[in-house]
């Protein structure tokens, strides 16, 4: 039951697919997308290198042919990170060169009973081969490029999001002598979402931003080929154009031809090698810049707010009586400033007054009947509770100390001059 269900489900599923356009059978059919790049990061290519050489067996005739290709391919190396002669070059013996050499590539070849003919070309080791070839330290290199190889034919333009013959050739390519740091996409993953034609036509800088963050790139280069044949299988015309940046400016372009379909993969691979002089020589001129409209700005650092303490709660509002004592009208206003006065007390109203006995105040005050009390007490007044109600009468002034009495001056008495009378 459950299995049948599960053939059901996928029955409609497929069925679902082939009624929206065969999307699910045209993926089928065109295989898996994307290449991925080679990386040639540690080694030194020379191609181009061609043999004809003969032997007593097929074999030995390769054989032949690779150790020729090997001489001849030092020298074109040496001549061309020189910029001298060919006849300049060095002649390395076989034993060296097989320590040096990291492989053959076999572009093309055709092999006889006795006799050998190809095209090949040859990876040297870096690390082994730089010293001899003169490639010594760091090469000055560009800021890490997006690359889009983007490819028009037959009415279409695409980049990354089905396998064709422009960006198999990039892929192949081997960047290690660029000055150009090439961020090259496979064609696997996300990338046919992100990094497609269309895109290259957009010129929302957001979007592009969270390109070049997502791929760890600064800047983009945009390889354009537009391919148009005479007739299926015959001869084709290609025009290279090579862009820089979000806007797409041209840096400059070029034409190819390739006499049959055959002749195609060698007509894009010569269009890479051309493309990328076209971008190393617009770097060294200085018209690769930078578009600061693609700089992702940092957020500024979170300000570390200081911990505030939270404000105490004040105590509630209540409505206390006061009986006040108010002989005259002059006690009465001084006893409403007073108590007005007090912290805390919030309003002063008077129920009811009386000149000449006791008048009675509402008074709003935070805190509790015996703060005002206290409060009040300190302000000079006598203060006394009666069943909630503070009653408030002035302080009785000391008494006052008896003044000392000054001390009492005696009179001198009048001489007595009987004592000296006879």
């Amino acid at each position: 039951m459950v299995r049948s269900r599960r053939l059901t489900i996928l029955t409609a599923c497929a069925a679902a697919a082939l009624t929206a356009g065969g999307t699910l059978v045209a993926q089928l059919e065109s295989g898996e997308r994307g290449i991925l790049p080679i990386d040639s990061s540690g080694t030194l290519e020379i191609t181009g290198i061609k043999v004809d050489v003969g032997g007593k067996s097929a074999a030995e005739a390769r054989f032949a042919g690779w150790r020729i290709a090997q001489r001849e391919g030092f020298k074109a190396l040496w001549a061309k990170q020189h910029k001298r002669p060919l006849s300049e070059a060095p002649t390395l013996s076989d034993s060296v060169l097989d320590t040096l050499v990291s492989s053959i590539i076999v572009e093309k070849e055709q092999i006889g009973p006795n006799r050998y003919i190809a095209q090949l070309g040859i990876l040297f080791d870096r690390a082994r081969a730089g010293e001899l070839l003169g490639v010594v330290g760091l090469q000055r290199r560009s800021a890490p490029m997006m690359l889009f190889p983007v490819m028009l034919t037959g009415g279409s333009m695409t980049a990354v999001e089905r396998r064709n013959p422009w960006q198999r050739a990039w892929a192949q390519f081997r960047t290690s002598q660029s000055p150009i740091d090439y961020v090259r996409p496979s064609g696997l993953g996300p990338d046919p979402l992100l990094i497609n034609a269309a895109q290259t036509r957009r010129p929302g800088r957001a979007w592009w931003r969270n390109i070049l963050d997502y791929y760890g790139a600064a800047d983009i280069l945009i390889a354009e080929v537009t391919v148009r044949r005479a007739y299926p299988g015959g001869p084709a015309v290609a025009r290279f154009v090579g862009r820089h940046g979000a806007d797409g400016t041209i840096l400059g372009g070029f034409t190819l031809r390739a006499k049959d379909s055959a002749d195609v993969p060698r007509m894009m691979a010569e269009g890479v090698q051309r493309m990328d002089r076209l971008f190393s020589d617009s770097l060294a001129a200085g018209l690769l810049v930078r578009d600061t409209s693609l700089i992702t700005i940092e957020p500024p650092p979170p300000v570390e707010e200081e911990e505030v303490e939270p404000a105490k709660a004040l105590p509630p509002v209540r409505v206390i009586q006061i009986q006040v004592v108010t002989p005259s009208e002059q006690t009465f206003a001084s006893a409403m400033g007073e108590v007005r006065g007090v912290p805390g007390v919030t309003s002063v109203s008077p129920r009811s007054t009386a000149i000449g006995g006791w008048s009675l105040l509402l008074v709003g005050y935070r805190g509790d009947i015996g703060a005002l009390g206290s409060a009040l007490s300190a302000r000079g007044w006598a203060v006394s509770n009666v069943g909630g109600t503070l009653r408030l009468t002035p302080a009785l002034p000391p008494p006052a100390q008896p003044q000392p009495q000054p001390p009492q001056q005696t009179q001198p008495s009048p001489p007595d001059n009987r004592s000296g009378q006879q």
